[in-house]
């Protein structure tokens, strides 16, 4: 292959719009490998903590309020939620495999059937219509994001495992790595001048954080008590750049989480975190 991580390293536009043969696995690795030059002595393992890996104070902080998380009460909300029976007496965890425990670190997952990405918080909504029960909102915060809170919980300590195994998955793959790359908005800003060109740098205050790693931890509760599920947290950073969002749950996003998950195969998920 062509040193991808050299292309990485000095042009974002050579590295997004070029070189369609990559593989996935090789993608992977060579935003590893840039990082892994940029930032030398960081441990893989610690790029799940976003932003704190690279300061011990701000790392020792996130330590302190994740002993005592203040967004206790919307995971019990999504427990309660998670545990209530549907009308029919059924409930998520006997329509899921392994009553939905290591689960969701392999979503999003393609189906061949349709032609598409399924994502976890697709799975919570086909348990409830195949229950006879109305789907809820992908960006309302009071259902879907506390039930996925908890239930992506329960998969906490799996390794990130997202399969891209035939050309039909593939080619989401690709619109999603495309849609990471692509300017849009006003600001003229695409995902990957943050979290690829800026990554480790200061804005408005905030460490930047890498692309990888990002994907492991979402839910995350932002100052401590305003939940973000990774599509809503999509939808703000298109805001920020005065584009007009996609909306949570679209193709658009399914695909683009589907790329931005299998750069962070192999990293441990833990669910529900604390962000500024």
């Amino acid at each position: 292959m062509i040193a991808r991580a050299a292309l990485l390293g000095c042009a974002l536009l050579a590295f997004g719009a070029t070189d369609a043969s990559a593989t996935p696995e090789e993608d992977r690795a060579a935003f590893i490998r840039t990082f892994q030059q940029r930032f030398p002595g960081v441990p893989l393992e610690d790029y799940v903590y976003g932003g704190f890996m690279f300061n011990k104070a701000s790392r020792n902080h996130y330590d302190d309020i994740m002993a005592f998380p203040p967004f206790l009460g919307d995971i019990e909300r999504g427990k309660a939620l998670w545990e209530k029976p549907f009308r029919n007496g059924r409930t998520y965890a006997q329509c899921l495999p392994d009553g939905g425990r290591n689960l969701a670190g392999t979503y999003p997952r393609f189906s061949e059937a349709e032609n598409r990405v399924i994502t976890f918080e697709m799975a919570l909504n086909r348990c409830r219509r195949d229950n006879g029960e109305p789907e809820y909102r992908y960006d309302d915060r009071a259902t879907m994001g506390v039930l996925t809170a908890y239930a992506r919980g329960l998969s906490d300590g799996m390794r990130m495992s997202i399969k891209v195994e035939s050309p039909g998955a593939l080619a989401k793959y690709e619109e999603g790595r495309r849609l990471f790359f692509r300017r849009i908005g006003q600001m003229n800003f695409a995902c990957s001048n943050c979290h690829l060109d800026n990554a480790g740098k200061v804005m408005r205050m905030e460490t930047i954080s890498p692309a990888v790693g990002q994907a492991v931890h979402f839910p995350v509760f932002r100052g401590g008590d305003e939940l973000y599920t990774l599509h809503m947290r999509y939808t703000r950073c298109m805001t920020q750049v005065r584009a007009q969002p996609f909306p949570a749950g679209s193709e658009a996003f399914n695909n683009l989480e589907y790329f931005h998950s299998y750069l962070s195969n192999g990293l441990p998920l833990q669910a529900s975190v604390y962000r500024r």
